[in-house]
């Protein structure tokens, strides 16, 4: 069932045009402002979404303005609903991306009619993007392993580049993407029912993330944060399930991956659950400085909540914790950077 988010202040037209569509057999999804039909969008990723345009707190234009700078909202259909008929705001509507105006009062098969033409349209252009990419893929075992995959990455891959801090997807959202790190460093985490934050991973340049099943819609089970200035490369499920399936040394090779990445989730299991709060502060520096690729001189600069989420203690203890490390010599302390002075004995830590 095609999903449609209904954006519309008026709180008797909303329901009235929702019950429409769910009479015609859509899922309807609606919002009573343009910020909260924003937000939805980016969260539900709706097959089509219909707008009002005079509204509260964020117009029509803006929530479509606000689509277009995101890339998994930015090909979304959109069709403007709305009582302005100047030829002038319809030329403003359809000049900022919009796929179709329909002004009010509308008769039931206009919109309709309008839903179906912009639903098909899509099906065949993805249909034919489908064929053109089948026909371009390589021939079977010509990606021979993990490095030529990489590099499929950077020849068919979308460049994506991100700022500190910023999110590159959030927890729930739909997993449309596969990533390969070009530049930057990122952190995966998510929150427990305590509301803690968890790191789950640390990727580094050169490192895939974002992967989760390839044949089954599941959604991201973590959320993706930059670390520092981020470049990505970005490929679709559907187009590596492709490369994948007409390259099985590439498949064995990223199934090897995978079960690295298990390991090493299971050590820090472990970690957490017997080590000493020294061993796994130290564990966690060593790590940090491993995936920033600094050099035992080089300063490593990270937050002591990311530092207390990988090695699973309390703030304050890890606070505690690199004290002492400070007063043993085995580190140095300014600020927000942690600098090793003796990487074998902070190795050493029990």
């Amino acid at each position: 069932m095609k999903k449609i988010l209904l954006i519309e202040d008026d709180i008797i037209l909303r329901e009235n045009t929702a019950e429409l569509l769910e009479l015609s057999n859509y899922e309807v999804v609606t919002a009573p402002n343009g910020k909260i039909g924003l937000s939805i969008a980016k969260t539900e990723l709706p097959n089509i979404i219909i707008c009002d345009i005079m509204m509260p707190e964020l117009d029509g234009y803006g929530v479509l303005e606000g689509l277009s700078k995101n890339e998994i909202t930015k090909h979304i259909p959109f069709i403007f609903l709305s009582a302005k008929t100047e030829r002038s705001d319809v030329r403003k509507g359809m000049n900022l991306g919009a796929d179709d105006y329909i002004t009010k009062p509308f008769e039931e098969n206009e919109l309709i009619s309008a839903i179906e033409s912009r639903l098909a349209k899509v099906a065949i252009l993805k249909e034919e993007a489908r064929k053109e990419y089948t026909e371009k893929v390589e021939a079977p075992d010509e990606l021979r392993n993990l490095n030529d995959l990489k590099n499929f990455f950077d020849d068919n891959g979308k460049v994506i580049t991100f700022s500190e801090k910023e999110i590159i997807y959030e927890e729930g959202q739909h997993s449309n993407n596969i990533f390969l790190i070009t530049k930057g460093l990122v952190k995966c985490h998510k929150f427990d029912e305590q509301g803690k934050d968890l790191i789950t991973a640390l990727h580094k340049e050169d490192d895939f993330f974002g992967y989760t099943s390839l044949t089954h819609q599941v959604p991201y089970q973590e959320t993706a944060e930059a670390m520092k200035d981020t470049e990505v490369v970005a490929l679709s499920k559907n187009e590596l399930k492709n490369v994948l399936d007409s390259n099985h040394k590439v498949t064995l090779e990223l199934i090897e991956l995978l079960s690295d990445d298990l390991t090493v989730v299971k050590e820090q299991l472990l970690q957490m659950a017997y080590s000493s709060v020294k061993k796994r502060t130290a564990t966690t520096i060593l790590k940090f400085a491993e995936k920033l690729n600094r050099k035992p001189n080089e300063p490593i600069r990270i937050s002591r909540n990311d530092l207390a989420s990988v090695a699973g203690i309390a703030l304050e203890s890890l606070i505690r914790t690199l004290s002492s490390f400070k007063d043993m010599g085995l580190i140095e302390i300014e600020g927000r950077n942690i600098k090793i002075l003796d990487i074998k004995k902070l190795s050493q830590i029990t």
